[in-house]
């Protein structure tokens, strides 16, 4: 595989980024100057380390119209929505500033006479931070502020399919006064070379954003070496819509949440179990609202859904939608003009947001990751039916019930395997809840009162009185 980076525009196929990769030589001398860089950072105080992490922020709201256009030009997403991740982004961080002291205070040992004992947390050391093409600000901050505020050095690799997000990062924190080599941005196109950069000694944590399949590599590559991989991976997140419901309401909900960002969300709807005393009805009013939607060029503010990320992305999911229908399902997608864009543009990875019924679990999309714009809607007979349909899978990121009945909802989700589970809500991560995946969607978490359990190491301390 090379590790050279090309980065194509989604909708428009054209170049935007062309350099070889940071060689495994290279990144060595970065591993080695992130060594020295810890060495004195850490003996920063954690205030000094929040007001950089604050004059970031600052800098990066002076230009998020610009960093929002660069972002839809990398990956696609409608320009109307890309300043939100921006600005969603300082939200979190803010969140984890306000946090930090009491996640990194020492913790206190028994009184014991003629003693002082606690537990420090203290930083790891240099972490090599991988994050995702598809909300880059998003997933680089989960660990990219935590990390710096408990005093460690981070190597970012930024995706190659965002590697312009990746080299305003690195201006921006230097603007806002980190000390030299800090922050490190190193560019890999190939995950042989990003397994190998992982394996160098002096990089003492691992946090990655990404597939399973990439994050399953990883660990592998560390597996002789004892040091944490935190992993954010895949999903296949499933929906339960029971019968007492608002129809239109939920209707409305999972459509966005199976579609939004054209279905490229970890936590994306992925497929929907809908009780069959209002089975039709949810069925019509999907239909209805899909066609509020505009399939087309991201650049336009009027656009809701723009490509996917590349052309073998498209493949991909078409081949779930061929399979499916090839097993049986139909192809419930309502009439919209702007759809037919998928099958006439000359250029772009254009796929059109497509509903999916009588589906069953002997078609891929109801069993592994699509993540594309395919809402799989299938008809089920009671609470205990759904359940097991939702915990029929390998993943286990989100899940979501919605219900009227609160007290039913929360027996259903207290049931249902994965890291967070909502009522009457979907596909949003909370700063001050943990981002956790269970089965193959995860290790460790991120954000929450746990957010920087993945960036410090214990140290206990026994001091007898002389």
């Amino acid at each position: 595989m090379s590790n050279h980076i090309r980065t194509i525009n989604p909708a428009t196929h054209e170049v935007i980024f062309d350099q070889p990769g940071t060689s495994l030589e290279d990144a060595s001398k970065i591993a080695a100057a992130s060594q020295k860089a810890f060495e004195s950072y850490r003996h920063s105080t954690l205030a000094e380390r929040k007001e950089i992490v604050k004059r970031a922020l600052d800098i990066v709201d002076t230009r998020i119209d610009a960093l929002a256009m660069e972002l839809t030009t990398q990956m696609g997403r409608p320009i109307r929505y890309c300043a939100g991740e921006i600005k969603t982004m300082r939200l979190r961080a803010e969140h984890m500033m306000q946090i930090a002291e009491e996640s990194l205070a020492d913790l206190p040992g028994q009184p014991q006479d003629g003693f002082r004992r606690m537990v420090k947390r203290v930083p790891v050391g240099p972490v090599l931070i991988a994050s995702a093409w598809n909300y880059p600000y998003l997933t680089t901050v989960n660990a990219l502020v935590p990390a710096l505020l408990a005093g460690n050095s981070v190597i970012l690799r930024a995706s190659p399919q965002t590697p312009l997000f990746g080299n305003q990062l690195f201006e921006i924190f230097t603007e806002a006064g980190l000390p030299k080599n800090v922050l490190q941005v190193v560019h890999i196109g190939s995950l042989d070379v990003l397994d190998q950069v992982a394996q160098l000694p002096a990089i003492q944590s691992v946090s990655f954003t990404g597939s399973t399949v990439g994050g399953l590599r990883l660990r592998e590559a560390t597996a002789r070496q004892v040091k944490p991989v935190n992993l954010e991976l895949g999903g296949n997140d499933p929906a339960y819509v029971r019968p007492d419901v608002d129809v239109k309401n939920v209707a409305e909900n999972l459509v966005d949440g199976a579609v939004f960002n054209s279905g490229q969300s970890c936590c994306s709807v992925e497929r929907v179990y809908v009780h069959e005393k209002v089975y039709d009805e949810f069925i019509r009013l999907v239909q209805e609202e899909l066609k509020n939607y505009k399939l087309g060029d991201p650049q336009d503010e009027t656009t809701t859904t723009g490509p996917v990320i590349s052309a073998p992305a498209k493949v991909k999911i078409q081949s779930h939608i061929d399979d499916a229908l090839s097993r049986g399902a139909i192809d419930a997608t309502p009439e919209n003009a702007s759809f037919a864009l998928a099958k006439t543009a000359p250029k772009g990875n254009f796929i059109a947001p497509t509903v999916l019924t009588n589906v069953n679990h002997g078609m891929i999309t109801m069993k592994e990751e699509t993540f594309g714009p395919v809402l799989p809607i299938m008809k089920v007979s009671s609470d205990e039916e759904a359940v097991a349909l939702m915990n029929d899978s390998d993943y286990g990121l989100t899940a979501s019930v919605w219900t009227k009945d609160m007290a039913r909802g929360e027996e259903l989700i207290d049931q249902i395997e994965a890291g967070t589970v909502f009522i009457n809500r979907c596909d949003y991560p909370a700063p001050d809840l943990a981002w956790t995946g269970w089965k193959t969607s995860g290790l460790g978490c991120t954000l929450g009162p746990r957010g920087y359990d993945g960036f410090v190491k214990l140290k206990s301390y026994h001091i007898k009185n002389a």
